[in-house]
């Protein structure tokens, strides 16, 4: 159960005979997160159920929004698993969906389809079935739709697994902002599937590993080790089959993200350790559109944070060292001609925006902790980013 309460709840009235008036309220927030092989396995009733209302019936009708190369490798299975259990009648609205379809106008055309379909708002969860974007698009259409309908995310990236499937966030992108617009309004029920990763191509399995990675760097040695020692090995195989080594990987990073974000679920507290790799990396990422993906973006920041990190004496040359090298062997970029001191200037600028006018900026300390500055200055990080492309350039000679 997640909530956050800041003080009594009632109607406080002032004056007499009241003349203003103070309404203290919350809404208590429950969302369930687990694996499900072979989610969409006739035999398996998880997905049938998923979103069922107070324990009650599954939902007898279904609308499913399915990301367009999903459809083109699931479809059949998703449809013969509607057919199979006995979902009285279900539509599937097909959606391409990927950064530069990111906008508004994808989430009308989510929108259309629930008009069409004359959704239940309260008893017909949406079910959103594709990588991150996609599950961004649906849940933040969802947060819209006769002001909340609830859905169920089915993500078929690591990506999607790790981060964009377990947390509350939606939104899409306007103009050149990353995520300008958005809402928090998780979904009902997520389930994790790892087998959609045996059809992912490798560089979005490493795509992936870069936000297991952020989580290994900020609180968790253990997994930065499994990464160091089998990192590699997980993305050429795919997790498949995951193995207890991958299920350990997948389900450490799944924890760790939801261990942080349950009691700041609405972002009360703007210092977030989830931050790590995402002070820099949205400018980067819609500078770069379309040549870098989201983890590759956020693997950017984490070299360039762990770089100055090192400087500071917070990270000691030898765990910098082990740090870009597991990037390295995830199949994550570690410099970028974007990484320069005055494209990196406005990412902060932007950033400081965002968080309330302070950097509160994440940067990690050894392997495994971290600390929040705020005193990072445009020197300091120009400095860093030219280590950073010295560092490698001498890896790229090595």
């Amino acid at each position: 159960m997640f909530a956050h309460h800041t003080a009594p709840h009632g109607l406080f009235t002032h004056g007499g005979p009241a003349r203003s008036w103070t309404v203290s309220t919350a809404k208590p927030v429950s969302y369930r997160v687990g694996f499900s092989p072979g989610v969409f396995d006739p035999s398996s009733s998880a997905l049938a159920r998923a979103g069922a209302v107070d324990g009650g019936p599954a939902p007898a009708r279904r609308l499913l929004v399915v990301e367009e190369r999903v459809d083109m490798l699931y479809g059949d299975l998703i449809r013969a698993y509607c057919d199979a259990r006995g979902t009285d009648e279900y539509a599937i609205h097909v959606l391409p969906a990927h950064e530069r379809l990111k906008t508004m106008d994808s989430v009308f055309s989510v929108v259309a389809a629930m008009d069409r379909f004359g959704l239940d708002r309260r008893r017909e969860p949406v079910v959103a079935v594709g990588g991150g974007v996609l599950l961004d698009i649906v849940g933040l259409a969802c947060s819209l739709y006769r002001r909340s309908t609830p859905y169920v995310r089915v993500p078929t990236t690591l990506i999607g697994l790790v981060d964009a499937g377990v947390g509350a966030k939606t939104g899409v992108n306007f103009g050149a902002g990353k995520n300008r617009l958005g809402t928090y309004h998780p979904a009902a029920e997520t389930l994790l599937d790892p087998g959609f990763l045996a059809t992912l191509d490798e560089r979005h399995v490493s795509n992936g590993m870069a936000e297991i990675l952020k989580i290994a760097l900020i609180k968790d040695a253990e997994l930065f080790e499994l990464l160091e020692n089998h990192g590699s090995a997980l993305v050429a195989d795919r997790f498949q089959p995951a193995g207890a080594t991958g299920e350990e990987v997948l389900g450490r990073a799944v924890h760790g993200m939801l261990e942080e974000l349950h009691d700041n679920l609405w972002e009360h507290r703007l210092e977030r350790v989830v931050d790590y790799g995402h002070s820099f990396s949205p400018t980067l990422e819609m500078r770069a559109l379309p040549a870098l993906l989201h983890g590759e973006a956020v693997a950017l920041d984490m070299a360039l944070t762990t770089v100055i990190a090192a400087r500071r004496g917070l990270v000691t040359d030898e765990q910098r060292d082990r740090v870009l090298d597991v990037m390295r062997a995830l199949g994550l970029p570690v410099t970028h001609p974007l990484c320069a001191p005055d494209v990196l200037k406005e990412a902060l600028a932007d950033t400081v925006r965002h968080r309330d006018g302070r950097q509160r900026l994440p940067l990690p300390v050894g392997i495994g902790g971290s600390v929040f500055v705020n005193d990072l200055t445009t020197g300091e990080l120009a400095r860093a980013a030219g280590d950073l492309s010295a560092l490698g350039e001498v890896a790229s000679h090595a």
